[in-house]
């Protein structure tokens, strides 16, 4: 393999960098910082010239001077020195001490400091001069031998802490105005944001909302009850923290698209924000069917009714039973009673077993739909929360499609564990029968498509930001379904000929 060459703009500036072919993706990170004057908490993103945010990794790809990524610093600190002040403030220390110390030879202080400031400008020379993997390696060393001699894997506990290390020392930084205009729409794209960047987006939304100034929610109470909603989410396939990141941003956006903050309370967009947060809390990866037919704990607990769900509220409201976590500790009893009551309903509601039944019940109200109306509101919101649940494949295709994987990635885990308990067995979850594309044309054609359509009568802004997607996302998955029909019945056809020119020429050997 051959060095990569990576052209791409940085504060104004055309540069370019050299990717050794055995670098980690550390490495690459750490050449991107250096290039951005960036300190170790600061977030860097990386887009393409369509604007498309690239991961930072190894797996770049090469480009040309005319198709220049470019490198930006989404979030800073406003109080960090950068380093041309720091060598300024070196060199205006060392004319002090020349001008004390005159013709007399320079003592040993005078002679480590000017070693100390030309080896500094060595090393801005070497920055703008792009010799980015020689820096960090120069300076990185003694690190990187520190992180191979510990290698052993952490615990979960030990991978909770680091994050939430990492989320306090971001969460001070100031995000740019145009990750906070990105972070209100559709498009988002999750993939390229790292645990405690996301917990660092999700106090950017309960700010923006003003939740802590209406409410009285202090930071650092914020601050703990989101890294505690991050820690009760299981490490499995797809109903994991990232799915709560999206589902969540994806209400955000709902929010603003619709302009809910002048049509409904700022406690309801509370109800429906948190609700989204907290919807799949502690989720095993197997479904209320698995649970109710293999009679587990929940199922027993919840009397076979929304065992999942159920248990999802009851992880919230454990967790905000806890002082230090719980951001409604300022309100009324009343305001309490509000909120819980509509996050109970927004959270059950998820239950995809009443699908059909909140649907139905919204549609007989759409046409005279009415937001001083509390029983309109309430299924409002029920439905805000469901269309932000599935969303997926209202986004871009290249954020939408690896979550499909994920989906049947977890369905095929249950469906595997069912056959071993001799449990009954849905076909859209057995790996033996369902394929991507079958997999979504259902889904999207019986369940999609008409609740999104619904959203939309009531909301016609969102034809084009959800509802289109949607539309062509069946296209897509319909194409490649038919395309694979035809690919198998033509492979079965070469099957059927094989085999009978294999038999006709196994006759004409006998009568030989």
């Amino acid at each position: 393999m051959t060095t990569k060459i990576i052209h791409f703009t940085v504060n104004g500036a055309q540069e370019t960098a050299e990717l050794e072919p055995d670098c980690s993706a550390a490495d690459v990170k750490d050449v991107f910082r250096v290039a951005a004057e960036a300190e170790p908490d600061h977030i860097l993103k990386l887009y393409s010239v369509d604007g498309v945010v690239l991961n930072i990794s190894p797996l770049l790809e090469a480009n040309s001077r005319d198709s220049s990524y470019r490198l930006e610093v989404v979030a800073s600190d406003p109080k960090s020195v950068g380093m041309p002040n720091e060598l300024e403030a070196m060199e205006h220390r060392l004319q002090h001490l020349e001008g004390r110390v005159g013709g007399e030879a320079p003592p040993e202080v005078v002679c480590d400091l000017t070693s100390q400031v030309e080896s500094f400008k060595k090393k801005l020379e070497s920055v703008k001069h792009l010799s980015w993997m020689g820096l960090f390696k120069e300076d990185g060393d003694h690190q990187l031998e520190a992180r191979k001699t510990s290698s052993s894997p952490m615990s979960a506990q030990q991978e909770h802490q680091q994050v939430r290390r990492k989320f306090l020392n971001m969460s001070s930084l100031q995000v740019t105005e145009e990750v906070r205009e990105h972070l209100k729409t559709p498009t988002f794209d999750n993939w390229q944001w790292e645990e405690a960047e996301m917990l660092v987006l999700l106090q950017v939304i309960f700010t923006d909302l003003d939740f802590l100034t209406a409410f009285h929610i202090q930071l650092d109470v914020l601050q703990n009850f989101l890294f505690q909603v991050f820690c009760h989410y299981n490490n499995i396939p797809f109903h994991n923290f990232r799915h709560c990141f999206c589902v969540t941003q994806m209400m955000y956006g709902l929010i603003w698209l619709t302009d809910l903050k002048s049509k409904v309370s700022r406690m309801d967009l509370l109800v429906m924000l948190t609700s989204a947060l907290c919807h799949d809390l502690d989720h095993p990866g197997y479904n209320n069917v698995f649970q109710i037919n293999a009679q587990t704990d929940l199922a027993l607990r919840y009397n076979d009714i929304s065992p999942l769900e159920n248990h999802h509220c009851a992880v919230a409201f454990g967790i905000m039973a806890q002082p230090e976590c719980n951001i409604l500790k300022n309100l009324s009893s009343e305001q309490y009673k509000h909120i819980r009551g509509g996050m109970i309903r927004c959270i059950l509601a998820t239950d995809m077993a009443r699908h059909n039944e909140i649907l139905h019940k919204f549609k007989s109200i759409q046409p005279v739909f009415n937001f001083t109306n509390r029983e309109h509101k309430e299924v409002l919101m029920k439905i805000m929360v469901k269309v932000s649940d599935i969303s997926n494949e209202a986004r871009p295709m290249a954020v939408a499609e690896p979550w499909l994987d994920c989906l049947l990635q977890e369905f095929f885990n249950q469906s595997d564990t069912e056959k071993l308990k001799g449990l009954p067995v849905a076909s859209f979850m057995d790996r033996d029968k369902v394929s991507k594309p079958s997999s979504q044309t259902g889904f999207i054609r019986f369940v999609l498509l008409p609740l999104f359509t619904e959203i939309t009568k009531l909301f016609p802004c969102l034809e084009e930001h959800i509802l289109e997607p949607v539309r062509r996302a069946l296209d897509f998955y319909s194409e490649l379904e038919r395309a694979t029909k035809q690919e198998e019945e033509e492979e079965a056809a070469k099957g059927r000929s094989s085999s009978a020119g294999g038999g006709a020429g196994g006759a004409g050997g006998a009568v030989l």
